[in-house]
């Protein structure tokens, strides 16, 4: 048992060195492009509910972390994305077409 205990303990430390975080997966929120900005990696998404953010549906202007992201949609486009706020900016880190 005491290895064990000292097994997942080493495992642990070593994902935390790593910057590993033991959050929850997030899941893919529903949206509408309405408009790309490229010059300054923006996109404008009319959304469901952001859960991970405390959000909710509303329209609004994303930072993008991936500018290729961009190149994948148009506006009207249906789309299913993650955000999370980075450096205290809400940003579309995940982004594809809905099916």
């Amino acid at each position: 048992m005491m290895n064990t205990v000292k097994t997942i303990r080493i495992a642990l430390a070593a994902l935390l060195a790593t910057g590993a975080t033991l959050a929850p997966a997030q899941t893919p929120t529903e949206g509408e492009v309405r408009k790309i900005d490229t010059a300054q990696n923006r996109i404008t998404l009319k959304h469901g509910e952001i859960r991970n953010l405390d959000m909710p549906p509303m329209s609004m202007v994303f930072n993008v972390k991936d500018p290729a992201l961009l190149a994948k949609v148009k506006p009207g486009d249906k789309v299913r994305f993650t955000a999370e706020k980075i450096g205290g900016a809400y940003t579309v880190t995940s982004l594809e077409l809905a099916r």
